[in-house]
C-alpha cells in the first residue's frame, strides 16, 4: 500500500489557492470551526454590544430621567415654551435690559395718549409708560409665581409622602384636612383673608396661595408614594434593614417625586394668574407695586377711550401663564411612562 504524503497544515486551513488575503481575518463561528471574514467585518462582530458570545460591553441602561430630557429636548413645544420663560426670567431680574424708564415715573399730560417714539405701547391713565411697567410688573409675577410654587410643592410633598408612606391616623387624618381646604373657594378665600391684609409686599398673597394650594399636591404625593413602596426594590431594601428614611430618601422619593413636578410646573402658571385676579379686585397687591393684575384693574374703566392700556398688560399675563401651562405639558409627557 503507498505511503502517504505528510499531512500538511497549511493547506487545510488555506486550501489549495495559498494563504487569505491580506484583507481577511479568522473568526470563531461558535461551534469549533472558523470562517473568513473580512476586516471591518471582524473589526464591527468585536465591537458589537455584547460581542460574538455575549462578552463585550454592554450599553448602560438609561434612567427615567434621561429618556425624559433626551425626549425633552426633541419636543419644539418644550424649546418654545422654554425659551419664553428664560426670556421672562431674565427681564424679571434685570429689567434695565430693554427699557431706562422708571414704572413709577408720569406725566399726567400725556395720559391716556398712545404709541410714541419712545414709548412703543403708550401711556396709561396717571400718564405712566405702559411698555415700563409691563416689562417691571413680569418680576412681581414670576416671583409670585415661583415663591408660591416652591412652598406648596415643599409642604405638600413632605405631608403627602409621609402621609403615604406611614399610612394609619396620620393619613386618615390628612385625607379628612384636605377635604375641607378643597371645600373653600380659592378667590372667595383670597377675598375675606388677605381683605384684612395691609402689607404691599408680595408674602401675604404668596402665603394664602401656599396656604389652599397645598392640599392638591398632598394628595398627588400620597397617592405616588403608596404605589411606589409597593415596587420589590423597596421590598428588597426593607428585607436587607434599611432604615425608613433612608428608603424615603434613596429609593421612593427619586422614584415618586414626578408627578409633584408636573402638577407644580402647570400649576405656577394658574399661581400668577391667580396673583393677577386678586389683585384686579383689589385685594391682592397694592399701589405703589407694580403688577399686572393692577394695571388691568385700572385699565379696565378705560377700555373703549384707550384699549392698549388694557392689551400689553393682559397680553403678558396670557402669554407668561401659557408658557407655563405649555411647559407642564411637555414636561407631563416626558415623565409619563404610559406615552412611551
Amino acid at each position: 500500500m503507498p505511503e502517504q504524503p505528510p499531512y500538511e497544515e497549511e493547506e487545510f486551513h488555506h486550501g489549495p489557492e495559498g494563504p487569505p488575503p491580506e484583507d481577511l481575518a479568522i473568526a470563531p463561528t461558535g461551534f469549533g470551526g472558523t470562517m473568513d471574514l473580512g476586516t471591518s467585518e471582524a473589526e464591527t462582530l468585536e465591537k458589537t454590544p455584547g460581542g460574538p458570545e455575549g462578552t463585550g460591553p454592554k450599553e448602560k441602561p438609561r434612567s427615567l430621567w434621561s429618556d425624559a430630557w433626551r425626549d425633552l429636548r426633541r419636543n419644539p413645544v418644550f424649546i418654545i415654551s422654554g425659551l419664553v420663560i428664560v426670556f421672562l426670567v431674565v427681564i424679571s431680574i434685570w429689567p434695565s435690559l430693554i427699557t431706562d424708564q422708571s414704572p413709577l415715573k408720569c406725566d399726567l399730560s400725556k395720559a391716556q395718549q398712545g404709541s410714541q417714539p419712545g414709548h412703543p405701547f403708550g401711556y396709561d391713565g396717571q400718564g405712566c409708560d405702559v411698555y415700563t411697567r409691563t416689562v417691571y410688573g413680569t418680576r412681581v409675577s414670576i416671583s409670585v409665581g415661583v415663591l408660591a410654587t416652591l412652598g406648596v410643592a415643599i409642604l405638600g410633598s413632605v405631608l403627602g409622602g409621609l402621609a403615604g408612606f406611614y399610612g394609619g391616623l396620620g393619613d386618615s387624618l390628612l385625607s379628612r384636612t384636605t377635604d375641607i381646604f378643597f371645600a373653600i373657594p380659592v378667590v372667595l378665600g383670597g377675598l375675606v383673608l388677605l381683605s384684612v391684609v395691609t402689607s404691599n409686599t408680595i408674602w401675604p398673597v404668596v402665603g394664602f396661595m401656599v396656604l389652599l394650594g397645598w392640599p392638591q399636591i398632598s394628595r398627588i404625593a400620597r397617592g405616588s408614594v403608596i404605589t411606589t413602596k409597593e415596587n420589590d426594590y423597596v421590598h428588597a431594601a426593607r428585607a436587607l434593614g434599611a432604615s425608613n428614611s433612608r428608603m424615603m430618601l434613596r429609593h421612593i422619593a427619586p422614584n415618586a417625586v414626578a408627578p409633584v413636578i408636573v402638577v407644580a410646573t402647570i400649576a405656577l402658571g394658574t399661581y400668577i394668574s391667580l396673583e393677577a385676579t386678586l389683585s384686579y379686585l383689589g385685594v391682592g397687591l397694592k399701589p405703589p407695586t407694580v403688577s399686572w393684575g393692577i394695571d388691568i384693574s385700572s385699565a379696565s374703566a378705560y377700555i373703549r377711550q384707550a384699549p392698549h392700556m388694557l392689551l400689553w398688560p393682559a397680553g403678558a399675563l396670557a402669554i407668561t401663564v401659557l408658557a407655563f401651562i405649555m411647559l407642564g405639558d411637555a414636561v407631563r409627557d416626558a415623565l409619563d411612562p404610559k406615552l412611551r
